[in-house]
This record gives structure tokens, sequence and C-alpha cells, in this order.
């Protein structure tokens, strides 16, 4: 019996991580079938946000502290759009949002628009939020108005 504890507890964790890795992988196939439709040349950062910078921008570069303006839309790889500000864009701190927009606002200068296609690891995980499905790939276009 003292033998069978450590071979169940060996099973579930080796199950558990199993499963957690599934949905990254097949959110990452997910995000390759949509850069490659699209014919997208996108910059891959390694944690699985790829960016796209189509107007470089002048101006100040944010940090992930910083508080900004954006305007942006929110879509998923189907184009169905789930949220969009108005031209005048949205301020917030970086660190107040998902860490896919943490981490991919700061490629981007005052001024520069792009794109940001973000896993759910990095958006709003396996849970469903606000009417995004859990495990969810979200695109945005953005344009970075201003850093505060």
């Amino acid at each position: 019996m003292k033998y069978i504890f450590p071979f169940l507890f060996s099973a579930v964790l080796f199950c558990s991580c199993n499963d957690e890795k599934k949905p990254v992988t097949q959110q990452q196939e997910i995000i390759k079938k949509y850069i490659s439709d699209n014919h997208l040349n996108v910059t891959p950062t390694g944690t699985g946000l790829y960016y796209i910078i189509d107007e470089a921008g002048s101006g100040a570069q944010p940090k992930a502290s910083s508080k900004v303006t954006v305007a942006y839309k929110g879509y998923f790889v189907d184009g169905k759009v789930f949220d969009e500000s108005g031209p005048e864009g949205i301020t917030f701190g970086l660190d107040e949002v998902i860490k896919g927009w943490t981490d991919g606002i700061p490629y981007f200068k005052k001024g520069g628009k792009g794109k940001l296609i973000i896993p759910a690891d990095l958006g709003y995980g396996t849970e469903d939020y606000n009417g995004i499905p859990g495990n969810s790939v979200l695109i945005f276009d953005i344009k970075l108005i201003d850093v505060l």
C-alpha cells in the first residue's frame, strides 16, 4: 500500500501537467494557422505572444509599468469583434491589464500602430470572461496614442 500512493500521486501530477500544456499547444497551432492564412509577418516574443508593428511611431516607448492611451479593436481568429475603443482610445496603466498587453504594448512607440496576437495564458486564461470563452486566442489591432 505504501508504494501505491507515490505511484498515484505521480500519475495525477503527470496527467495534470499534460492537460495544462495541451491547450497551450493547441493555441500555438491556432495562432500559427492564423498567421499563415493571413500572410502575416510577425515577431514572436518567446512567451507565446506575437506582435506586428505596422507603423513604428516616433514618440516615447512605454515600460510595463507605464500609463498609456490606446485605441484598439479586439477580436477572435474568426474575425468576430469582442471589444473596441473609440478613436480617442482609453487610458490605463499597463500593470492593470492582461499580461499580453503588459508585455506587448511596450514594443510600440507613441504614435505606433500594429497588432498583438495573444494566447489565452497571456489573456483571460481558461475561464470564460465577459463573453470571451476560456482558452481563447485574442487579436488586437492597436494604436498607441500616448505614453503618460
